[in-house]
């Protein structure tokens, strides 16, 4: 008998680390790498200087808090805002400013869509998140989930910016193992916005092939009325 494959703690953390780099890279075209060492940690908190945290629960409970020092924060909204044609003269130059908040929470939102996408597909189960709190802060704060959790873990992990800016993700959740029983297929996730672009190409192409029909019929009557 075949051993089954075990999906642990580690790899959820690392399904997620998966979701900040990829996010992040595309949205801000900056890129951003993570260490391949993990820390274990008794408890997550928020530090200096913009923190963010996020509840999920559903097949597992867990939080997910980010913590951005300045440079790291605003290297990666001014890049993002860049890449969305933004002029640099409407670019907040304050990591203090709600606008880098906002859009940071933003991408906070996006990362956690993807990462509980990720697992829906690959773990074949659900759980849901609220919305990302974003906000710059001077001191340090303790967050705890505020539910049972079995035998809570705790991980953080260091991201690295382009330029060599530091932010950390910190994770809590159960104490929990994915046994998988048989293989299955993996759905691929599915982009709306890829399906938009497919759709108005075929409607495109459909039209020129149409187009391209009457022309034709028109040459064929032209031709038919000099006998040819």
């Amino acid at each position: 008998m075949s051993r089954s494959k075990v999906i642990t703690t580690e790899d959820i953390l690392s399904t997620l680390c998966h979701s900040v780099t990829e996010v992040l890279s595309s949205a801000s075209g900056n890129s951003i790498s993570y260490s391949a060492m993990v820390q274990k940690i008794t408890r997550t908190c928020m530090r200096p200087d913009i923190g963010c945290f996020v509840l999920f629960d559903g097949g597992f409970t867990g939080l997910v808090v980010t913590n951005f020092t300045a440079q790291a924060a605003m290297e990666i909204y001014q890049d993002y805002m860049r890449s969305m044609g933004m002029p640099e003269e409407e670019i907040a130059q304050s990591h203090l400013s709600d606008d880098v908040s906002n859009v940071m929470g933003e991408l906070m939102n996006q990362i956690v869509g993807d990462f509980t996408s990720k697992v829906r597909e690959q773990l074949h189960t659900s759980i849901t998140q609220n919305q990302p709190k974003m906000m710059a802060i001077t001191k340090q704060v303790q967050i705890s989930v505020d539910t049972t959790m079995d035998r809570p873990q705790a991980r953080r992990v260091t991201f690295t910016t382009q330029n060599q800016n530091i932010f950390y993700l910190e994770l809590a959740m159960d104490k929990t193992e994915f046994i998988k029983l048989h293989d299955f297929d993996i759905a691929e996730s599915v982009d709306p916005d890829t399906i938009i672009a497919n759709q108005a190409k075929k409607a495109q192409d459909k039209k020129k092939a149409a187009n391209a029909e009457v022309e034709n019929d028109a040459d064929d009557d032209f031709m038919a009325q000099l006998g040819l």
